[in-house]
C-alpha cells in the first residue's frame, strides 16, 4: 500500500503549532481544509493524557460550533491517536494564520473553564467519567503559551 501523506511528515521535527495537513474537495467542489493542532512536541515530549484530550475535545467541539463567525464552516474537532493533538476541519481554503485568533479565543476558554464538562453525561457521552478538566486547563494553558508566540509554525516548512 501507499503510503499516506500523514506518515511522510517526519514527527522527530514537528514543533508545537498550526499545520494544514491537507486540503480535499467534495463531490460538489467545496474545499475541506484539514488542520493539524499539534500541541506537543511529538516523541519529544509527554503526549496529553487521553482523560485530558477528551475533556479538551468537547470544549474545543462545544466552542468552535457556537462561534458566532466560525460555526457554519466547522466540519469537525477530534483528538490524534497519539495524543499529541486535534484535528479540526473546516469548510473552505483556509490558513493557520486564519486560525490562529479562534484557536486563540477556544484554548482561553478551555484554560478558563469551570463547571459540568459540556456533554459528559452518560445521556451524551459513550464514555463520560473519561475526562480531566483541571489536566485540559493545564494543556490548554500550555499550548496558549505556543499559539503566542511569533515564532508559532505554521507550515511543515517551519
Amino acid at each position: 500500500m501507499k503510503k499516506i501523506p500523514s506518515f511522510t511528515i517526519d514527527h522527530t521535527r514537528l514543533q508545537p503549532g498550526i499545520y494544514v495537513s491537507r486540503t480535499d474537495r467534495t463531490p460538489s467542489g467545496d474545499a475541506i481544509t484539514t488542520f493539524d493542532i499539534r500541541m506537543t512536541a511529538p516523541n519529544r515530549e509527554p503526549a496529553i493524557d487521553p482523560r485530558a484530550l477528551h475533556t479538551i475535545e468537547h470544549l474545543a467541539a462545544t466552542f468552535l460550533r457556537n462561534d458566532p463567525e466560525w460555526a457554519s464552516r466547522i466540519v469537525y474537532w477530534g483528538p490524534m491517536g497519539c495524543c499529541t493533538g486535534s484535528y479540526l476541519l473546516i469548510q473552505g481554503e483556509v490558513t493557520p494564520r486564519e486560525i490562529l485568533p479562534l484557536m486563540t479565543r477556544m484554548f482561553k476558554f478551555i484554560a478558563s473553564f469551570e463547571g459540568e464538562i459540556p456533554g459528559a453525561t452518560a445521556a451524551d457521552c459513550g464514555n463520560y467519567t473519561f475526562n480531566d478538566l483541571p489536566e485540559a486547563r493545564r494543556v490548554a494553558e500550555r499550548y496558549l503559551s505556543h499559539l503566542a508566540n511569533p515564532n508559532l509554525p505554521l507550515s511543515y516548512a517551519d
